[in-house]
């Protein structure tokens, strides 16, 4: 028998201007729970958080919290008014000696000094900061609305293994499907307004969801179906010429509104890579490259070359030297010993989360133009604002919206879309996926598996790792930098096993001695998990057998169209270029469709021999 609930809101609604944001939402919270929130930027994930945490009122509904339940809220940008030191901020109000000792613990943990002053915090010193607060008191309820922004991997291992070690209710949001992986049990999926709870952690909602939009979908076919019998009934039935079913056409204006009304989900981004001529075959090749800043050592001695249609991804600590390291790899920074040589005919785009180049009085349309008309410039061609905003999932009407007062998710979107309009065959990104939904996530990833250009890319997301990369370069710490071919949790298995782990030039890299030695985490406490020997698939490996019979099939279906369309016998004499561009695609895809065929092969067959 399920415990009762020490939290819940029942049938919540609230509206922000015109538009409802939230219409009959439900919430549950008992002992233990560990639930995830779900669901698209702005779909009101953070605001049902706050109207739990007693900061919000809704415009309706019941809010219920058990007498002497104590509830702790993290917020995605928390502010430090009225103190001068992490100390005092994270220990004010604790009035338990226990409290205390736990606070300081915690900041121990975190790697903050009680003493340092909260001005100039970086944005992961902030996230550590108000974690220490909100964990010190032990609450019964802890709400989380994006804890591990902004974080390096050994402190969302921290993170992790810390949270599973209270005994608080946990309410999470994130983007990061790793993190929500490991710390849930059930999932509450927001969607246009209405709550649907899963009574499973969040490995299991993305197929469920996607199941709950099929049906949905041949519900509203069923629907459209039955309006069109109804009408036609009134235009040709019996009835309907001599006396009109009074009820009958009551019921069909009922369906008729029903169908209006329906909100269908919402749209993925529709986005693409404006591809430039092909790089050379070498896009980067660096040789013994070192770098310090006073008496601290970024780099030594490190060698790589990064040819074309790889992808990279640079991983470590935060103040490891990642950004040190990428400068250097992209000419943007020399090196104090040792050279880095750039291919011919490199083109790159650099895609951070800063706001390069937005002017502070900048709209949304004026970012998407450079402030200059009503078109968007992308390559050679130009498109409307409205229609290019709208592939972003941007909304006409915010045509006009101040930039800086976009949320975080809509400010990734727009700096995407920014980004996207110039032609590129070196895609450079600087921690891309924060403030993303898992959606724009999953746009991401397809348009980094689609591009035909060299990725380097820098990131804390251990599964977005996974999806993407095809090698990792991860800091060791003292200034060591090893490359481990593969994504993030082939990495791990390979320090396990203590291998040379790049099928890159791995002989030129130094200190070869010094290749097993583990990695020197900032503080014991945020030492990674022991690591496991590998038995199973990796997770990109996972993906791309869930991945490849759909894009087989999409093949199949590119390639029985493509023949039709030849099988006319005088297409060519009408259309040469048609005919010319039809035969390279059947051409293009059946040899894709065979490279799949043999890959997923290869992973299911390696798949039955893990599971015995």
């Amino acid at each position: 028998m399920s415990s009762p609930p020490i939290l819940y809101l029942q049938d919540v609604d609230l509206t922000f201007g015109v538009t409802p944001l939230l219409e009959g939402a439900d919430l549950s919270i008992a002992p233990g729970e560990r639930l995830c929130v779900v669901g698209r930027n702005g779909s009101g994930k953070s605001t049902l958080l706050k109207i739990a945490a007693g900061m919000v009122e809704p415009d309706s509904g019941e809010r219920f919290v058990q007498p002497g339940i104590m509830v702790s809220y993290l917020d995605q940008d928390p502010t430090f008014k009225g103190s001068s030191t992490i100390g005092d901020y994270v220990l004010a109000e604790l009035m338990d000696n226990e409290d205390k000792q736990r606070a300081y613990q915690l900041m121990a943990d975190l790697r903050l000094s009680p003493e340092q002053g909260l001005e100039n915090l970086s944005g992961g010193e902030r996230r550590r900061v108000a974690l220490a607060k909100v964990m010190a008191p032990d609450p019964d309820i802890l709400l989380l609305d994006e804890p591990t922004n902004h974080l390096d991997l050994p402190a969302i291992e921290w993170l992790e293994n810390a949270l599973k070690s209270l005994r608080s209710a946990l309410v999470l949001i994130s983007h990061d499907r790793r993190f929500l992986s490991n710390m849930s049990r059930s999932t509450l999926w927001l969607d246009r307004g209405k709550t649907s709870l899963l009574k499973k952690g969040f490995h299991h909602f993305e197929d469920w969801r996607d199941q709950e939009i099929e049906l949905e979908m041949t519900r509203v076919e069923k629907l459209d179906r039955k309006i069109e019998r109804e009408e036609h009934w009134v235009r040709y039935g019996v009835s309907g010429r001599r006396k009109r079913n009074v009820k009958r056409l009551a019921d069909l204006a009922s369906l008729k509104k029903q169908r209006r009304d329906h909100q269908g989900p919402t749209g993925n981004v529709k986005a693409q890579v404006n591809e430039a001529n092909m790089s050379g075959k070498l896009v980067v090749k660096a040789d013994k490259i070192v770098k310090s800043f006073g008496d601290k050592k970024i780099v030594a001695q490190f060698s790589t070359q990064i040819k074309r249609g790889d992808r990279v991804g640079l991983v470590g600590a935060n103040g490891a030297g990642k950004t040190t390291m990428l400068n250097m790899l992209i000419g943007e920074l020399e090196p104090d010993d040792g050279n880095v040589r750039l291919g011919k005919n490199l083109q790159m785009l650099v895609l951070d989360q800063a706001r390069a180049g937005i002017k502070r009085d900048w709209t949304i349309k004026d970012a998407l133009t450079d402030g200059a008309g009503d078109y968007v410039t992308i390559g050679e061609d130009k498109m409307h604002v409205i229609g290019y905003m709208k592939d972003f999932l941007f909304h006409p009407s915010q045509m006009r919206t101040p930039a800086n007062v976009l949320s975080g998710g809509e400010l990734a979107r727009l700096l995407l879309a920014r980004g996207l309009r110039h032609p590129s065959n070196v895609l450079i990104m600087d921690e891309p996926t924060n403030d993303l939904d898992l959606e724009t996530l999953d746009l991401l990833q397809e348009l980094i598996a689609d591009y035909q250009g060299t990725v380097i890319l820098v990131s804390h997301d251990r599964d977005f790792l996974d999806r993407t990369v095809t090698s990792v370069i991860n800091s060791e710490g003292e200034g060591q930098w090893i490359e481990y071919a593969g994504g993030y949790s082939d990495m791990l298995s390979q320090r396990e096993t203590g291998s040379e782990t790049s099928d890159k030039d791995v002989s030129k890299l130094p200190d070869s001695k010094n290749h097993e030695k583990p990695a020197i985490s900032p503080a014991p406490s945020l030492n990674p998990p022991t690591r496991k020997t590998v038995t199973k698939l990796s997770y990109k490996q996972k993906y791309a057998l869930e991945q490849l019979p759909r894009e087989m099939s999409e093949l199949e279906t590119v390639i029985a169209d493509s023949k039709k369309l030849l099988s006319d016998s005088s297409l060519f004499t009408k259309d040469p270029e048609l005919f010319n561009k039809t035969a390279a695609l059947l051409d293009k895809s059946e040899t894709r469709l065979s490279e799949a065929e043999a890959e997923w092969l290869e992973l299911e067959i390696l798949r039955e021999e893990f599971e015995g």
